[in-house]
């Protein structure tokens, strides 16, 4: 039985900004005086975004999103400012939709949650407060200062919940990030494998998902204790102007 859960937010819990970056894509491609496609665009954007997280020293995410788009507008030759039209994606940062089962599958949990996420703090603690979500810890890489798949994210999870590898799993969205990076930590992972992409060689996944009320039932904890539901059916019962004060209550 594990004893944790370690969750990744972006493309997990809350949609991914995908349909955000192909937009700001298209707006470059349409600005652009070589001729080039919006996938041309965000290929190269999403290759130079992922160069950028990749340097030493670390940078923010902010910082890798704007200068990978700003060196994709240069190979496009398309003028304007990489800031202003990383706006909308920054915006979508703070306040993304949930994904469908969320809610459910929080719920179902008995064992306490570490989000592990690569989102810089600020923007990440907005979208949590704007869902009203309620987890144990959050470990964002502003923090540790590395971005999965470096297991120090992990570790850092581990660490925040006050457990080992073999007590946890690890649930994420990412082959490359979630999925190969936990397994490298040896921590068991189940894949949330929205694009129907194949896992990466030699790193096959605990459970494999299309999104996370897949997972409902399926991971190995605890069952939530008899009692609890005996609480909510007593407290359901009572309203609290029948029920003194200081009398005994399960919680």
């Amino acid at each position: 039985m594990i004893r944790g859960l370690l969750l990744d937010f972006y493309g997990t819990v809350v949609e991914d900004d995908d349909e955000v970056m192909a937009a700001i894509a298209a707006r470059v491609a349409a600005g652009a005086t070589r001729p080039v496609t919006p996938e041309q665009v965000l290929g190269a954007w999403s290759r130079a975004y992922q160069a950028a997280a990749d340097r030493v020293p670390f940078r923010p995410l902010r910082d890798c999103a704007r200068d990978g788009l700003a060196a994709a507008m240069t190979e496009a030759g398309c003028a304007g400012d990489a800031t202003e039209l990383c706006a909308p994606q920054f915006a979508f940062w703070r306040a993304p939709p949930l994904r469908p089962g969320t809610r459910e599958f929080l719920a179902a949990l008995t064992v306490p949650v570490c989000v592990v996420s690569d989102a810089d703090r600020s923007d990440l603690d907005a979208a949590i407060r704007r869902h009203g979500l309620e987890v144990a810890a959050v470990v964002c890489s502003e923090e540790v200062g590395a971005y999965k798949p470096d297991r120090a994210m992990f570790a850092a999870g581990l660490a925040a919940l006050g457990l080992t590898a073999d007590q946890v799993w690890h649930v994420g969205d990412s082959p490359a990030t979630d999925v190969a990076g936990a397994v490298a930590a040896g921590i068991p992972v189940a894949w949330v494998n929205r694009h129907g992409r194949t896992a990466p060689a030699g790193t096959p996944p605990a459970a494999e998902v299309t999104g996370l009320a897949g997972l409902i039932g399926r991971l190995p904890q605890a069952p939530r204790p008899r009692w609890r539901g005996l609480a909510a059916r007593l407290q359901n019962s009572h309203n609290s102007s029948t029920v003194p004060s200081g009398s005994w209550c399960i919680q």
